[in-house]
C-alpha cells in the first residue's frame, strides 16, 4: 500500500478532477517519493508481508550481552524464532527489545532459560526470525504528508526549474536542485534510523 493516494496528491496540487492527463506521472512520483523516504530514513514505514530473515549468532549479538540478538530491520510482529541448532525458541523464552517502545530492534533470550544464541555447523544465517518487518503497520500522517509534499516537489520540477541552491562560481550563476525539500527533511528528522 502506498504512503499517500493519487487523490491526495491531486488535491494538494489543486489539479481539477476532470484533468487526468498526468495521473500516470503522479502515481509514479508518489512511488518515487515513497522510495526516497525509505532510502533516506533507512527503513520502510509499512509492514512487509511475513518474511524470514537470517542472523549470525557470532556477529549479530551484543558484545556486552550475548543474549541480545540485533535485528537488521524493525520487527513489528514475531511469528517464529529458530535458534542455530534448529530448535524453536518459544515466546516464553525471549522478549523483544526495546521493551516499552516501537519499533523492535532486538530479541533477548530470557536469562532464566539458560539458552544462548548458537549454531551447529556454520554461524552464517544460523538463526532465523519469521515475522512482519517495518517501522509501523501503516504509514502515519507525518509520513503521508511528507510523501505528498515530496511527490509534489518532484512534479513541479518537470515544468519549472525548482532550484533551491544557488552558487556563483566565477560570477556566473549556477542553480542546483536541492534534492530533498527542507520542509520534508524537518518532517522526517525524528524518523531517521540512527542505529
Amino acid at each position: 500500500m502506498a504512503y499517500a493516494t493519487l487523490a491526495e496528491l491531486r488535491s494538494y496540487l489543486n489539479i481539477a478532477t476532470a484533468d487526468t492527463g498526468d495521473d500516470a506521472l503522479l502515481t509514479q512520483l508518489l512511488s518515487d517519493a515513497q522510495g526516497l523516504i525509505d532510502a533516506w530514513a533507512g527503513w520502510s514505514f509499512e509492514a512487509s508481508p511475513a518474511e524470514t530473515r537470517y542472523f549470525n549468532p557470532l556477529v549479530d549479538v551484543d558484545k556486552n550481552d550475548r543474549l541480545l540478538l540485533h535485528l537488521d530491520a524493525p520487527l513489528l510482529t514475531c511469528t517464529k524464532v529458530t535458534n542455530g541448532d534448529s530448535t524453536e525458541v518459544t515466546p516464553a523464552q525471549y522478549y523483544l527489545m526495546p521493551t516499552n517502545s516501537m519499533p523492535k530492534w532486538g530479541i533477548r533470550l530470557r536469562g532464566s532459560t539458560g539458552l544462548s544464541w548458537t549454531y551447529e555447523d556454520d554461524p552464517e544465517q544460523a538463526v532465523s526470525v519469521l515475522g512482519t518487518w517495518g517501522f509501523s503497520a501503516v504509514a502515519d500522517d507525518v509520513i503521508r504528508r511528507a510523501c505528498i509534499r515530496w511527490a509534489a516537489y518532484l512534479y513541479r520540477q518537470r515544468d519549472a526549474q525548482v532550484f533551491d541552491v544557488t552558487a556563483q562560481p566565477a560570477e556566473g550563476v549556477l542553480t542546483i536542485p536541492q534534492g530533498m525539500p527542507r520542509d520534508v527533511e524537518r518532517m522526517l528528522a525524528s524518523y531517521r534510523r540512527t542505529c
